[in-house]
């Protein structure tokens, strides 16, 4: 059916005239270049994955893939020069979590995420790991859901909205705990004041506490992941630890202009799940602290919509701002 319709539009796309339309559908097109722009600054997690799979992409395609960085604006300037891209699949987007928190921090956007953009594939997911000092009298998960209900706990993140603000928030939805929210420039100065102890806890970015953790710095009390992982293979989920519904990863996806075509949305996709379920590509995700949680276009399409629509209601109950 899908077959059908693409022909029929292009064949109509020709007697009307909109040679556009039918070349986009020619995919790779000799001599074009993919643009693969990470909306944050060069080093971090989705910018080295974004790298790792453009690389692969561009072997995959025969077409040359550049990742470049435009970062700013809370990741909305990438974005909305994606949005405006010409649909020819000549544009990719790397998005996380933080896009979905935008739809509601940021209303007035130049682009609308789920209207502008179309899902391409889901590449893998971050777990949060809740931290507090190594010589905090909290000592597990259920002592937290205690302590956090019985006097005011300060935790830290790297600023208003970001992923460790909203689980900081979302736990205390579930909880019915408030502790008090301490937004810093970054995650570094953060984990700094939380291993000094002027901060309780961080619901931390995997990779910004996992040295400290295996340092004897900070004390891991629990995963926000649907498994254990083998980096600290002592710290128990939060289902296994006693709230299921506190699971937050910061996961990173690929997105294309709204009305890139479906073959080759499909065609990106099939290549990016085939990149993903690759020995080496998968080792090398796990070592950097990712989970691999790969899902092409559709299963993408559904789980960003619930992202969105869970923060929203986060953000909203915490009247949670970007400022």
């Amino acid at each position: 059916m899908l077959r059908r319709h693409l022909i029929a539009g292009a064949a109509g796309a020709a007697a009307l005239g909109l040679p556009g339309l039918v070349q986009a559908q020619e995919f790779p097109r000799a001599g074009m270049t993919v643009k693969y722009i990470v909306p944050f600054p060069p080093g971090g997690l989705t910018d080295v994955m974004a790298r790792s799979v453009g690389q692969k992409l561009a072997e995959a395609i025969k077409v040359p893939v550049v990742v470049e960085n435009r970062a700013g604006g809370n990741a909305q300037i990438g974005a909305d020069l994606v949005a405006k891209s010409p649909p020819d699949g000549g544009s990719l987007l790397a998005i996380t979590l933080a896009h979905a928190a935008n739809v509601t921090l940021f209303p007035d956007a130049p682009y609308n995420l789920l209207r502008d953009l179309r899902p391409v594939a889901l590449l893998v997911g971050s777990p949060m790991l809740i931290v507090v000092p190594a010589n905090s009298p909290i000592t597990d998960f259920k002592d937290l859901m205690r302590v956090a209900k019985t006097r005011t706990l300060n935790a830290g993140s790297s600023g208003n909205g970001t992923p460790p603000h909203l689980t900081m928030a979302l736990f205390n939805d579930i909880n019915q705990s408030s502790m008090t929210h301490v937004p810093y420039r970054g995650g570094a100065p953060a984990i700094a004041d939380l291993i000094g102890g002027q901060i309780d806890i961080i619901f931390s970015n995997f990779p910004e506490s996992i040295a400290h953790v295996k340092a004897g710095k900070l004390r891991a009390l629990a995963l926000c992941s649907p498994a254990r992982n083998a980096a600290v293979p002592d710290v128990p989920t939060t289902i296994e630890a006693g709230m299921a519904a506190l699971q937050v990863e910061n996961w990173t996806a690929v997105m294309a202009p709204a009305r890139t075509p479906d073959t080759i949305i499909e065609r990106y996709s099939r290549e990016i799940l085939k990149i993903m379920a690759a020995p080496d590509m998968a080792e090398r995700a796990t070592q950097q602290g990712f989970r691999l949680s790969p899902r092409g276009a559709e299963e993408f399409a559904v789980f960003l919509k619930s992202e969105v629509e869970l923060w929203s209601r986060v953000i909203k109950a915490a009247k949670i701002t970007a400022s």
